[in-house]
């Protein structure tokens, strides 16, 4: 059942002609669930293709449009994600299968079809936020309540203005030892 959800991601490249192509796409659950341990378990939306074929390359400007189902990090409450990606993707013919970097791929000659199900789940994967908090948290800040922190109170600085009379005697040899 997996593989029929995601036929519907092919694209017949070999008697594809050059120039520019419009796709869309529809994602539901279905796409999702197609993918094993799947970050994301719901969602809905669309995706919008431009398909650049030339004789020695092939670019893809992905817009994906999307409401996904994500779990609260706070307060385990189930909440709805929107994402708006707009991504590109560049397909090189070559002789072997190869991935160059994030945007730009190798792919054989003669492959007759791509399946763009996988790009497409990675982008919108790569949307999601690595803290997922429910909109009702969205105000709070968290930053203002530090547990510890590093820097030096305003009372040791004060402390540290103060000369090297007001310095425990004790203390003071050590300091002096510092110096040297």
């Amino acid at each position: 059942m997996a593989m029929n959800v995601l036929e519907k991601f092919n694209i017949d490249i070999y008697k594809l002609q050059n120039g520019v192509h419009l796709y869309q796409f529809d994602i539901d659950d279905q796409f999702f669930e197609a993918f094993e341990n799947s970050i994301i378990d719901k969602g809905k939306g669309s995706v919008k293709l431009e398909l650049e074929k030339t004789e020695t390359f092939i670019r893809l400007h992905f817009d994906i449009s999307t409401s996904v189902q994500l779990e609260c990090d706070r307060s385990l409450d189930l909440f709805d994600y929107p994402i708006h990606s707009e991504n590109s993707l560049i397909l090189k013919f070559g002789d072997h299968e190869e991935e160059i970097n994030e945007e730009i791929s190798i792919i054989p000659r003669d492959r007759q079809r791509i399946n763009l199900a996988q790009y497409i789940y990675e982008f919108i994967g790569l949307s999601i936020p690595m803290k997922k908090l429910h909109p009702r948290y969205k105000d709070e800040n968290e930053d203002d309540e530090l547990i510890y922190s590093s820097d030096k109170s305003s009372e040791d600085q004060d402390n540290e203005g103060k000369s090297d009379e007001d310095i425990d005697p004790r203390w003071q040899k050590l300091k002096n030892l510092n110096k040297n």
